[in-house]
């Protein structure tokens, strides 16, 4: 047993640490101890037990998180070994490199919530497209990056070449010149998954600005909608990328948000499991951030056991429900876990001192 004077000291050790290495770890240690704060905490816990293992994690990533610059911790999170895959709606995928080539052009609207509909015209007028508090600009981000896209659409359709939506993306933010960067490059977060050529689904990639923009090009004869794959081929091609991911410890799923970047890549389980009659590992892990509130028929308001109906998740899977606002909610999340990576000794030091294992 340790001495009385041992453990001080220990403690003394963790607090000289947590005070300069691990001060987002830390305030979450000692403050998120009940209600959503300890769901938080305890999806973060797990999350960095599963990755230690060797395990790896999978994203979805729903609502308008890239308008909101989720990518100012989630690309350090993708360039630190921590998301391994990607599930995004094709408007998140496209608003990350609106960040990257607009940002300066971006108008802010604290007040949204007084706004009449006059006010919202006029926001219309200066060809503004607000998202909630902040706003996409139509000439700086829509139509700048529809000049570069659209030649590249018009040469697949020449040539009979065939790409996944993502991957058209993927080509022009690494070939875009740093001059013509307004945002943080290190804070884009498609950049950050295309450097790493991260495994990603766009599913629905439809409903998005660009997927507008491709099915008018489509109409009039210019492009042809066969030189980007379908949903469907996102899915067969998911099945092998599953597999390679969730060898050894597992892959893990953690979703913000609900809809069709959740259950999408979900269902792979189940349809390997049962369509494709092969052996397949569940999901290691689930956590998801909502603000959706239980109702009828919802999924985004879903309780994680609903899924194991469906064959997604066993009753062994770690489930984490954090009700709350993902815009705060991830970036602790994600900083808390960069964190740890940087130095693994010392933060589970903390770890076991402020949240031992009960």
């Amino acid at each position: 047993m340790k001495s009385t004077e041992s453990i001080q000291k220990n403690r003394k050790n963790v607090s000289d640490v947590t005070q300069t290495d691990f001060p987002i770890l830390e305030f979450m240690l000692r403050n998120y101890r009940n209600f959503n704060a300890r769901a938080t905490r305890d999806a973060l816990l797990a999350y960095w037990r599963h990755i230690e293992c060797g395990g790896k994690m999978f994203w979805a990533i729903a609502g308008a998180m890239s308008s909101a610059q989720l990518g100012i911790t989630l690309a350090p999170a993708i360039r630190a070994g921590l998301i391994h895959g990607l599930s995004v709606t094709g408007a998140n995928l496209e608003e990350s490199l609106f960040r990257l080539v607009a940002h300066h052009s971006y108008k802010d609207f604290p007040d949204y919530r007084y706004f009449t509909k006059d006010d919202d015209v006029k926001i219309l007028n200066d060809r503004m497209r607000r998202v909630t508090d902040t706003s996409i600009p139509e000439d700086e981000a829509f139509r700048v990056v529809e000049k570069i896209i659209v030649p590249m659409w018009k040469t697949a359709t020449e040539r009979g070449l065939r790409r996944f939506w993502h991957e058209y993306f993927y080509e022009l933010v690494q070939t875009l010149s740093p001059d013509t960067h307004e945002g943080n490059p290190d804070e884009c977060w498609l950049l950050a998954a295309a450097k790493a050529n991260l495994p990603i689904v766009v599913p629905g990639y439809e409903d998005s600005t660009f997927g507008n923009i491709f099915a008018s090009y489509v109409k009039t004869g210019e492009c042809n909608p066969t030189i980007v794959k379908s949903g469907i081929e996102y899915m067969a091609e998911f099945y092998d990328q599953y597999n390679e991911l969730s060898q050894g410890a597992g892959v893990g799923f953690f979703q913000i948000g609900g809809g069709i970047a959740g259950d999408f890549p979900i269902c792979v389980v189940p349809s390997i499991k049962y369509d494709l009659n092969l052996p397949v590992k569940p999901w290691a892990y689930f956590c998801q951030i909502s603000d959706s509130t239980t109702s009828y028929g919802s999924y985004s308001g879903a309780t994680p056991n609903e899924k194991i109906t469906w064959d997604k998740l066993t009753k062994d899977t770690p489930m984490f429900v954090i009700e709350s606002d993902a815009t705060i909610v991830a970036p602790l999340i994600l900083r808390a876990l960069i964190e740890c990576q940087r130095n693994p000794g010392d933060a589970n030091a903390i770890i076991a001192e402020l949240a031992p294992v009960s």
